[in-house]
Formats: C-alpha cells, structure tokens, sequence
C-alpha cells in the first residue's frame, strides 16, 4: 500500500472515530437536555396552577368554578407560533387535580375523574412532601408516546389537601430534538469533509514529496542531470539536500577515479611517442630525422595540451547540475565569430561556407557554453569535409526551440560508430591526416545540450536516392522572443 494512501486512511480513521464518538455523545445528551428543559418548565406551570387553584379546591368547585373554565378557555387557543422555524398550532398540556387520598377529583381532559392515581409516583411522592414527577409511555413499545408528568403540592397553609400534575406529551418536544440533530449529523458531515480534504491534501502533499525525492535519488542513481526537489517543508528539504550532497559525494570519487584510469589511458599513446622521440634524439642523428622526431614531439605535446584543456572543460560542464545565467544569444552573431576564427582553415581547404542563420534566431542561455559547442559542431564539419567541400550552417524555429545544423559534404559515418559517436576518447580519423582527435568534443556538446534541456543528434547526410553524401549534427536549445 502506498504511504500516501496508508497516511490518509489513517487520518481518515482517526477523524471518523472522532466524529463517531462525538455525534454518540451528543446525540445522548440531546435528548435528555431537552426532557430536563421542558420538566423545569413544567414545575413552574405546575406551582402556579396549584397556587391558583388551591381556593377551588378548598371549596370543593373544581368542576364548575372559574380554574375550569379558564382550563378550558386555554384548551381553545391557537397559538400560531414558530420556535425556530417549527410551527406550533396546539396547545397540549393535560393538567389533574387528586385530593389527599389520590383520588382524581379534576380533569382537563375528563378522562380520568374518580380514578385512584395514588399510586403514580407524581401523586404517591408529592403528597409524602417529596418532588414528584414520572414519565409514561402510552403505547410500552413506542418511545415516541412517553409523557411526562409533574407534580406540584396544593396547600393550606402547611398542609398538602391535594395534588396538581401537569403532563406534556414527548411527542411535543421531538420535532425541536429532531431538528437538533439532523443539524448535528449535517455539521459532522460537513467536518468529516473539510476534515477529509485536508488530510487528503496533506497526504498527497507529503506523497509528493515523498515521489519526488525518489524519483530524484533514482534520476542521480542513473547518472542523469537532475536539480535538488523543492518544497515539502523543511523536513523534506533538509533530506533532498542530504541526499544531494551524498550524491555528489558518492559521484565526485567514482568520477575522478573513471577519469583518471581514462587520462592514464589516453596519454600513454603520446608519452610513449615523446619518450621513444626524446630517446633517439640523444643520439647523432642526420638532419631530416631530427627535425621528424622534433616536429613528432611538439604534435604530440600539442595533442596532450589538448586533451587536458577539453578534458577539463568536459569535467566542468558535467559537474554542473544548472546553468550559472540564462541570457539571450544571437546564434548568427556566434557562427559570424566562429567563422572568422576559422577562416584560415576554411581559406586553406578551399571550402564552401553556406550560412543561413536567420537573424532572429535566438537562443537563451550562457553564451560562453553555447558557442563552445558550436565551434566543436564547426571544427568537426570543418575536419571532415574534403578540399573544395562545401559546409553549411542553418537554423531552423520549432515550437519552443530553435535548431541548428551543421551539415558537411564527404564521407558517411560508418554503421559501427554510429553507437559510439557521444562516447569519450572515442574518435574517427580525419580524411586529410588520418589522425584522431580526443574524442571529447562530441560528448562536450551532448552535456552543454543538456544542461541547457536540450539535445544533440548526428547522423549522415542522405540525397534523395537514399546515398550518404555528407554527416549532419543537429543541435537543439529552447528558444526565446526577449529582445
């Protein structure tokens, strides 16, 4: 299971249990708050009647006197109110009067006149001076039929020579302790959502992060460029850093150690061709062989020269995991430089410059990097193509990129060096001289394509027939309109 996942059925199961819990509990003591609110209504309206009637009841003219009569009146009103958006038409209270003896001497609804109540514990415990008071469902297996009963003392002077109980039907009261709780379970819905958006939010928000340091570590693991991830709080970032740093760490020691096994390698060949020329100019030599072993020793020098300097700027550029500056560059303004630098090579071979550069190509990135890799895109078609050759230059606007290409006339690219052409030290022999060069330059430009998120491609020149008539490298870089 994922852990975003595990994270939010966990929060998911902490919220519900709570609001389970909660809305237990509420809905418990709901029902019994709003009962408490009507009884001690119903002991004020209790003491009152009884008070009022208490002269009636002394006289012995409960039946026809004024109590009954202001009873019945009150039984014929219609209040016509709303409590909180609940309408109330009836009035329902049933209020009996029992003598000292329990005996039902009044009746507002006459249905209960000479029954013995003495036993009902309003009566029973309101005439031993106690509070008494019950509650009685009129059907046993519904709850919803209960009705409560208060009791209050009829006295003269101390003694009690009577009993008024009010009674209130639950049914009463249910709408207003229904409406409580559907408002309840609607406010538990509403937090079980708001609850459950945030922890799904907070869970994907962690998971993010989460794939997205994963993703980075498995990116490093494989070599690629990748910058360290943002964001997921301070946690999260303090471990992508660490893992950055234990990548760089891991990386720098593998990567000086393959780099110095390859220099090794590399500089055998022309160490060994100093030491063999340095040895046998020791001995007396005719003119024309030391001036060979002579000219043998500063090629060969030159070569080493060389191959340091692009293995450094091949170091560098791989080292880096972002662009130091991101500014706009003219290409035709770099091939015009490129151009002239090279015009005596250009000039000697005879060759055919062919630039279509428009002048609103533009690229952005570091100008430095850029013209780096284009002049090693220029020496190599410059290398390659025959005396009298022809090398052209042009650029061509994608969606959001612009691409460049260097096309040269000559031989095609063998079949068992097309896999090869990007790896390091890896080179074909020039036509002209049949020496190598170091191998670097390719694999320089792939990098700086990279690092600026873009990409390199080389591959023979077909005419329409199908025949390779020249290479061509394809350089591509993100465009921008900023002027």
């Amino acid at each position: 299971m994922h852990l975003g996942l595990k994270l939010f059925l966990g929060y998911f199961l902490i919220v519900g249990l709570g609001v389970y819990f909660s809305l237990n509990i509420l809905g418990v003591e709901i029902k019994p708050a709003f009962r408490q609110a009507t009884e001690e209504t119903l002991i004020d309206t209790a003491n009152l009647l009884a008070v009022l009637a208490r002269d009636e009841v002394l006289n012995g003219n409960l039946s026809n006197g004024r109590f009954q009569a202001r009873l019945a009146e009150y039984a014929q009103r219609t209040p016509n109110a709303e409590v909180w958006d609940i309408v109330k038409n009836t009035l329902d209270h049933r209020v009996y009067i029992t003598d000292e003896r329990g005996i039902v001497q009044f009746d507002s609804t006459d249905q209960a006149v000479g029954q013995d109540y003495s036993r009902w514990n309003d009566v029973y415990l309101t005439l031993r001076g106690e509070y008494g008071a019950r509650t009685t469902r009129e059907n046993p297996d519904d709850e919803r039929t209960s009705v409560m009963y208060v009791a209050a003392p009829i006295r003269d002077e101390e003694r009690i020579i009577g009993v008024l109980s009010v009674a209130k039907p639950g049914s009463s009261i249910q709408p207003y302790v229904d409406r409580a709780e559907a408002k309840l379970r609607r406010a538990a819905a509403v937090l079980v959502a708001v609850s459950l958006t945030v922890g799904l939010g907070f869970s994907w928000a962690l998971a993010r992060s989460i794939h997205r340091l994963a993703a980075y570590a498995r990116a490093a693991a494989e070599g690629q460029r990748v910058t360290v991830p943002q964001g997921g709080g301070p946690e999260m970032q303090a471990l992508a850093e660490a893992v950055a740093t234990m990548r760089d760490r891991l990386e720098g020691r593998d990567y000086v150690e393959r780099y110095v096994h390859t220099l090794t390698h590399e500089m055998k060949s022309p160490l060994a061709a100093i030491t063999g020329a340095a040895e046998l100019l020791q001995d007396e030599l005719p003119t024309t062989q030391r001036e060979r072993f002579v000219s043998l020793v500063a090629t060969e020098a030159e070569r080493l020269q060389q191959l340091v300097e692009r293995l450094l700027a091949l170091a560098t550029v791989e080292q880096r995991r972002e662009l130091q500056e991101q500014r706009p560059v003219w290409l035709w303004r770099i091939v015009e430089d490129l151009l002239i630098s090279r015009a005596p090579t250009i000039a000697r071979k005879q060759l055919r410059i062919d630039q279509r550069i428009p002048e609103n190509a533009m690229v952005l990135g570091e100008s430095f990097l850029i013209a780096q890799a284009m002049g090693n895109l220029l020496d190599n078609a410059l290398d390659f193509t025959p005396d009298q050759g022809i090398v052209t230059l042009d650029a061509e606007r994608l969606d959001d990129a612009w691409r460049l290409t260097v096309a040269n006339s000559g031989g095609a690219i063998p079949d068992y060096a097309h896999e090869r052409l990007f790896e390091r030290f890896y080179s074909l022999p020039r036509p002209d001289t049949g020496r190598k060069s170091t191998g670097l330059g390719l694999a320089f430009v792939r990098e700086v394509a990279h690092l600026h998120g873009g990409n390199i491609a080389v591959d023979n020149l077909l005419d329409q027939s199908g025949k390779a008539t020249g290479v061509v490298a394809k350089l591509t870089l993100p465009a921008t309109d900023y002027c």
